[in-house]
This record gives structure tokens, sequence and C-alpha cells, in this order.
């Protein structure tokens, strides 16, 4: 659908300066790309939309296409500073190269921890009753030898032969892996 254009024949003056509006485009953005981008997007707005009389036509179409290079700088510039508030947001202050490390594990070191961790549940489940119960009483409830002979009923010599069995018993399992 083509309108009479203002009555100067916007659309007609577009097939005309296309060439001078994509050089136009270019030089203002540095990139052919992007003024390829911006002539489609001002043929589309010269094809759909409306607009009074216009007395100079091809002031109008330059003036429609520098709009276009300003909008796109300004969606360049809030996204950028959207992009930084993440980042920021996620990794704290970037330093002066704008460039940050992820301090997060890597996905092998993640692997590999998780790997240590179920070699060595799969340890402690299989420890001897005695020696499970006084590692779990020791070194996951936080207990003391004392408090955990009070509570096997046991003495705290007792733990303690528990306690090196268990570490005996774990360090054998996790060096044969």
């Amino acid at each position: 659908m083509t309108h009479s254009d203002s009555g100067n024949g916007l659309t007609e003056l577009y097939r005309v300066h296309r060439g001078e509006l994509l050089r136009f485009l270019a030089a203002r953005t540095g990139d052919r790309a992007e003024a390829e981008d911006l002539v489609q997007d001002l043929w589309i707005k010269v094809v759909t939309g409306r607009s009074g009389p216009v007395d100079n036509g091809r002031a109008y179409l330059y003036r429609m296409a520098h709009n276009l290079v300003l909008d796109r700088a300004r969606e360049r510039k809030r996204r950028a500073a959207r992009d930084q508030n993440w980042s920021e947001a996620e990794h704290g202050v970037l330093p002066a190269t704008g460039e940050v490390a992820d301090q997060r594990q890597n996905a092998l070191e993640e692997m590999g921890a998780r790997e240590d961790t179920a070699r060595l549940a799969s340890a402690i489940a299989n420890l001897p009753e005695g020696a499970a119960r006084a590692f779990k009483l020791h070194k996951i409830e936080g207990l003391s030898h004392g408090e955990v002979a009070a509570r096997l009923g046991i003495s705290k010599s007792g733990v303690e032969k528990h306690m090196a069995v268990a570490m005996k018993y774990l360090r054998r399992a996790l060096a044969d892996d």
C-alpha cells in the first residue's frame, strides 16, 4: 500500500536516493551491515508512516535516517548500561580492563569435587559399625571424644581406637580410587 507520501512522493524519493542514504548511514555508523539494516528500517517507515505535508522530501528522508542512527546509538548505550549493571551485580565492580575472570570453578573442577564427595560418602557408609558411629558423632556432629564416649557408653580410648580405624579405612578407600 503506498500513500501519496504527503503529496511529495517520499516512496519515489527513497528509491531515487537509496544509495545516497545508504552511504550517509554507513558514514554515520561506520558499519555497512548496520547501515543496510537502517536503510531497511527507513524504507518501512516511509511505506507505513503517515505524515503531514513535507516541503523538502529529500531533507525529510535524511532527517528520518539521522533519527534512526540516534535511536540505534541510544539503544546500544542502554544495552551496555544494562549489561554492565548485570555484570557488576554478578561479579562485583569490574577492573579497569573491563574484563573479569569467572569466580566459579570450572566444570571439570566441579565434577571432580562432586566425585570426591561421592567417594567419601560411600567410604563413610561402608565403615565398620563402631567406627562409623564414632566418626559420625565426632566429625559430622562435632562432638568431642569425651562426648562421643559418653553417648556410645565406651571409654575415651575406645573412641580414639574407633576413630583410628575409621581414618585408616577412609584413607585406604580414597587412595584406591
